[in-house]
């Protein structure tokens, strides 16, 4: 395998470039972290409610933990990845998650419910957006974008793939023999393409390449950053702070998708209605790996932002069915974008060597803010009595994103950037 430092950067643009087989990697590890670790809780909350008789809290509440120690561990991605390498973090990870969901699928007392949600916290660490971004940041450069964009498409992917076959998979054979099946195939899959193609040098992973000089950091940072001095920049916060508020009503909406259009145009109606959602996150991501290398990353993370605050007005002043589907798939293009441009941004604002510190930071802050999500969007409907004033916050929230994100003290935000 070739040094993922030093490559001519012109190979990029060809399919043999060795760092193709890398994203395909990354992609097909996105897929079934996402798929098991995000879209397969409804599927375990309404199981192991129906199986075992535990109350919708005490699941939920497993979940909520998980993702809590996930989110934690995230910021101490930098160190795991120099200590351990990449290649072994996220081999690591996949027995994470592997113990996690068959665990899930022989549980019988609550405490394995709890020890397998906090399992599927080390998938998370090893398999997540932060660790699959800095094997990208390893390889590419000039197609950066297009690179983590396709990538973060497995995310998607775990929607549209495992998560449908896990269904299908209990209906058939039972939970049990579904959630085991799966794993066994995630094992199959995963394993090899990691071998294979991600390298298992620590230092290519933690030092990503450097940008070419029309890429270069907008933000003065030292060649090496702690968090203490990354908290202390203005850029960190205009990254963090409005990526956090957008995930929260973004998230908040999603859990509460169905609930909402229900009332509307009919349960199958709303479902149909998330899989759009969905669907159109795929092609989203893709569009943005199109011109993402082109134009400033905060610029498009403010229009996807104003684009969803466009969606969510919509929904709220009308009933009409063709009127939400297309109010949906908008909100849609934008939605896997939202955990596809933190990276792009960082890159280009702070030093190649300082990007999973800050990466990890941030992620963990995004996540922890964006948790709560759900649970304030379901406070204010129930203050209220409708969903109204709930859409109502979260445009208020995805509006200032979108405003807050444009500002990091440079001219240069705002402008497009062609290579």
């Amino acid at each position: 395998m070739p040094d993922p430092i030093e490559p001519d950067r012109d190979d990029e643009s060809s399919p043999r470039y060795a760092g193709w087989r890398a994203i395909l990697a990354c992609f097909l590890t996105a897929m079934f972290i996402f798929g098991f670790g995000l879209y397969g809780n409804g599927l375990y909350l309404a199981e192991l409610q129906r199986l075992r008789g535990w109350p919708a809290a005490l699941i939920s509440g497993a979940i909520t933990l998980g993702f809590l120690f996930s989110n934690l561990s995230a910021i101490f991605t930098s160190e795991l990845i120099n200590r351990l390498g990449i290649r072994r973090l996220i081999l690591l990870g996949l027995a994470g998650l592997a113990a996690s969901t068959s665990l899930l699928a022989v549980a019988r007392e609550p405490w394995q419910l709890f020890l397998a949600c906090i399992l599927m916290s080390f998938g998370w660490t090893g398999m997540g957006t932060v660790v699959l971004a800095t094997v990208v940041s390893g390889w590419f450069v000039r197609r950066r974008g297009l690179a983590i964009s396709l990538a973060f498409n497995g995310a998607s992917c775990g929607g549209v793939v495992v998560a449908p076959l896990l269904v299908f998979g209990t209906e058939a054979i039972g939970f049990s023999a579904a959630m085991l099946t799966t794993t066994a195939i995630m094992i199959v899959v995963v394993v090899p393409a990691v071998m294979l193609w991600i390298g298992p040098d620590a230092a290519s992973a933690a030092n990503p390449r450097t940008p070419s000089p029309s890429h270069q950091p907008i933000s003065a940072a030292p060649k090496t950053i702690s968090r203490a001095m990354a908290i202390r920049q203005r850029a960190f916060w205009t990254v963090t702070l409005p990526f956090a508020l957008a995930l929260l009503a973004q998230v908040g909406f999603i859990v509460h998708q169905i609930a909402l259009l229900e009332p509307k145009i009919g349960r199958s109606s709303a479902g149909f209605a998330v899989a759009l959602t969905t669907s159109m996150a795929l092609i989203g991501r893709l569009c943005l790996g199109m011109v993402a290398d082109r134009f400033n990353p905060r610029a498009l993370t403010s229009a996807s932002l104003v684009s969803q605050a466009l969606a969510l007005l919509t929904i709220t002043q009308t009933d009409s069915a063709p009127v939400l589907f297309a109010s949906c798939a908008l909100l849609g293009f934008s939605v896997g974008n939202l955990i596809t441009l933190p990276p792009m941004i960082i890159h280009r604002e702070f030093e190649a060597s300082a990007f999973t510190v800050v990466l990890g930071l941030s992620t963990a802050i995004s996540g922890i803010v964006c948790a709560f999500g759900p649970g304030t969007v379901g406070l204010v409907h129930s203050l209220s009595g409708g969903y109204g004033a709930a859409l109502a916050l979260c445009i208020a929230l995805q509006l200032a994103a979108a405003v807050m994100v444009l500002w990091s003290g440079k001219r240069e935000v705002v402008a497009v950037v062609r290579i």
